[in-house]
């Protein structure tokens, strides 16, 4: 999912340096939810390890 979020973030750096700025901040918007969720997922596996004592993966 981080890797989704780094595409769409250099889409929107490429696309505001051509002066597509629609495209540009839609790319940046789909970039921020990306990571947002993919940071609550970490925590989310990273709370069930830590309270259960095992490896989740």
């Amino acid at each position: 999912m981080i890797k989704w979020a780094i595409i769409f973030f250099i889409i929107s750096l490429v696309a505001g340096f051509f002066g597509f700025t629609g495209v540009a901040a839609g790319a940046k918007g789909i970039a921020k939810i990306l990571f947002f969720i993919a940071v609550a997922i970490f925590l989310i596996v990273l709370i069930f390890g830590v309270f259960l004592g095992v490896l989740v993966f």
